[in-house]
């Protein structure tokens, strides 16, 4: 049985909204932390704003806290729901289910918990993973989906196992990451080396150090750095479906995003191989972690893109159960 959100513990510490470092100036006023459990995991979601529901899904190795600077300005005219992951900071932590099938479900069960049966989306990173298999297996419940920053399993092409230096030092941690036990042990007390290095040689603009400090305390614990390495271990699995996905082309508006030094326009030649109606933007002097490097262009791009979903009647919001997932 689902528990309400009156029967679980009010969320505690870094990993909460009132733990949280560095937040921009009255963030606590607009979000709360909150658990959700939906039977199958108790979720962590930042929620707050008032307006049609907007679903912010994180890359790794981050949490919630990725769309810190963007979310005040979101929530003025969306309800923002910004959760973690399964497997990412104060969310559960289980042992499997971390397919894209099985994530993507995931959050489509807190939106039914939130009451929110349409929404749009927004996925950075593995959480554009999440985005696509969201569109693709619950068609009708995605109203416009904004996806960043990485290549999609099973859709883009693979690259050759001796890549140049430059796509090899992006995109080696993918095969490190599928490992089964060697890099947790690798990792493990080594967390500010081998996380530090991905955030800092994949911006362009260096991220302050109390958020790489944030997000690397969330991965010292031995059970969260193993979860955190999750996702990619269940990469067969979700290769696999996405090469079904891809034969039922998505409809709904796509805004690809990349960085003009990291893929660029390579997200949206992604998205056009498994989707018909996809605009393409490159944001300038960015990397790879555009709401953090950009977050004023990031957040310019966002409200442009999801205007038409905003502005849409609030019927259109509501347009009945959803449809069963495919």
């Amino acid at each position: 049985m689902n528990s309400s959100p009156s029967d679980l513990p009010a969320p505690e510490g870094p990993g909460s909204v009132s733990g949280a470092p560095n937040l921009p100036d009255d963030f606590t006023d607009t979000f709360t932390s909150r658990y959700i459990d939906t039977g199958g995991l108790r979720h962590h979601v930042v929620t707050g704003g008032d307006g049609p529901p907007l679903l912010l899904v994180h890359g790794w190795p981050q949490t919630w806290y990725a769309w810190r600077l963007i979310m005040p300005a979101l929530a003025r005219d969306f309800t923002v729901v910004a959760p973690d992951q399964r497997g990412t900071g104060l969310s559960g932590k289980p042992a499997d289910g971390y397919d894209t099938g099985t994530l993507a479900s995931d959050l489509a069960a807190l939106m039914d918990a939130l009451g929110h049966r349409r929404f749009a989306v927004a996925g950075h990173d593995t959480g554009m993973w999440i985005g696509y298999a969201l569109a693709a297996d619950h068609p009708g419940r995605v109203d416009r989906l904004a996806v960043a920053e990485t290549p999609l399993p099973g859709v883009t092409p693979s690259p050759p196992l001796f890549a140049p230096a430059r796509l090899n030092n992006a995109l080696w941690h993918f095969a490190f990451n599928r490992l089964a036990e060697v890099n947790d042990q690798l990792a493990q007390g080594r967390e500010d080396i081998y996380f530090g290095w991905q955030f800092a040689t994949k911006a362009a603009k260096k991220l302050p150090d109390y958020a790489v400090g944030h997000y690397i305390d969330t991965l010292t614990d031995p059970e969260a750095l193993h979860a955190s390495f999750a996702i990619y271990r269940a990469l067969d699995a979700t290769i696999a479906q996405n090469q079904q996905r891809k034969e039922r082309r998505l409809t709904l508006p796509i805004l690809a995003i990349g960085g003009q030094y990291s893929l660029g326009e390579q997200i949206a030649d992604t998205m056009k191989l498994a989707a018909d109606d996809v605009q393409t933007l490159v944001i300038p002097g960015c990397a790879h972690w555009v709401a953090e490097e950009t977050p004023e262009e990031t957040l310019a791009a966002l409200t442009a893109f999801l205007a038409p979903y905003r502005d849409a009647p609030t019927a259109a919001h509501h347009p009945g159960p959803p449809a069963a997932p495919v």
